[in-house]
């Protein structure tokens, strides 16, 4: 959302000529309503930053603060959400200023640091979703082989290697960056005549996290889909009393359901009394509709995990989407840009699409907070908290 103030000055300097002969200038209400969409669009991406910054702090503080998300799973997200909180905070506020101002006023040490911060930053944030994918699909692939596979150190690791990389992608333009240092600085951006870079990094950074994610999230779909189908009631009705309560141990139910049986004993010798003087075994009938309630219980059960399965994968698929929609038209921008020499990108569209980028450091936490009933109920516990302190 830059404002090309060159090309302003050229529109009213053609356009008012005829109207205002002999030198005359332009209305003094043009600088005016200059000025105020400049305050304009500064409010709109300040707003945009706040929200950003607000949104992936109060991830971060409702995992930190809640134990129950103390989990590989959720170290990922936060993870995600701390590095959207980077882009935030030394990303987004720098940018605001260049893209309003179009003019770099900030030196040549605070380009190098803000573009390096840009492209790390940003490149961890896409290649944190990669690795968020990757474990969910080894969980549900590979369940009892991942489930002790699924340490906190494994995901460190994994975090480990994402920041390799993202930095490994910034590093490079810091050394033509350096041999220009001496030259006077009025624009700070990432130099898109080397080819063999710009290849690189957007390859590295979007082109090839994309193509894996769609893979991922394609054989995540069908796995998904295929546990979903595979709750055959029939298998249900195979099961002994003592088989259900084992499927049901760890959860309040069993316990009740133990002392059903142990009720439909108690019955079942006071029924059983006559011809045998009472005898010990559990009624038929009382026994019957204990396994019933049990086996009603284990297909509850079932079926809140195959709910669970279609809100994870449909949570992940509109992360997916979002991404896709969001960094796309900035890395095909650049990627055109780079290749055809001939080729064209108004100044104004090309910051909308930095911008769009940005969004999606807004949008990953949104999506967490609203499709995610743990990272919910969490939060909304939170905020009690804080309304009662």
């Amino acid at each position: 959302m830059e404002l090309d103030n060159r090309s302003l000055e050229l529109y009213y300097t053609n356009n008012t000529a005829d109207e205002f002969p002999d030198n005359a200038t332009a209305p003094p209400w043009d600088e005016a309503a200059l000025l105020g969409l400049q305050i304009s669009i500064s409010a709109l991406l300040a707003l945009i930053t706040l929200a950003t910054v607000l949104s992936n702090a109060f991830v971060v503080a409702t995992i930190y603060l809640t134990r129950k998300l103390h989990t590989p799973a959720n170290f990922l997200i936060g993870s995600l959400a701390v590095t959207d909180l980077l882009v935030s905070i030394l990303v987004m506020p720098i940018s605001i200023v260049y893209t309003v101002s179009k003019t770099w006023a900030l030196g040549q040490i605070v380009c190098d640091i803000w573009l390096s911060s840009d492209i790390t930053f940003c490149t961890a944030s896409i290649l944190h979703l990669c690795v968020i994918a990757l474990d969910r699909y080894w969980a549900i692939t590979r369940a009892l082989e991942y489930s002790k596979l699924r340490t906190m150190r494994r995901v460190a690791v994994m975090v480990a290697v994402v920041w390799v990389i993202a930095i490994s992608i910034s590093i490079p333009p810091l050394f033509w960056r350096q041999a220009k240092a001496h030259e006077e600085l009025t624009e700070c951006m990432v130099n898109t005549d080397q080819i063999s870079y710009t290849l690189y990094s957007t390859f590295g950074a979007f082109y090839v996290p994309t193509v894996l994610l769609v893979i991922l999230y394609g054989r995540i779909y069908v796995a998904a889909r295929s546990r979903i189908l595979k709750t055959p009631a029939c298998r249900a009705k195979r099961f002994t009393t003592a088989q259900l309560i084992q499927t049901s141990a760890g959860s309040s139910l069993c316990s009740i359901n133990s002392a059903s049986i142990q009720e439909a004993h108690l019955h079942g010798g006071a029924g059983g009394g006559g011809g045998s003087g009472g005898g010990s075994g559990a009624s038929p009938l009382f026994t019957n509709s204990v396994k019933v309630k049990l086996a009603d219980n284990v297909l509850e059960r079932k079926r809140l995990c195959a709910a669970r399965e279609r809100k994870a994968t449909k949570t992940l698929g509109i992360i997916l989407g979002a991404f896709i929609v969001c960094w796309l038209p900035f890395f095909v921008g650049t990627l055109v840009l780079a290749i055809c020499k001939e080729c064209w990108f108004d100044p104004l569209l090309f910051d909308v699409f930095t911008w769009l980028g940005y969004l999606n450091s807004l949008i990953n936490p949104v999506i967490y907070t609203v499709f995610n009933d743990e990272f919910k109920q969490a939060f909304q516990k939170l905020m009690k908290f804080k309304r009662c302190s």
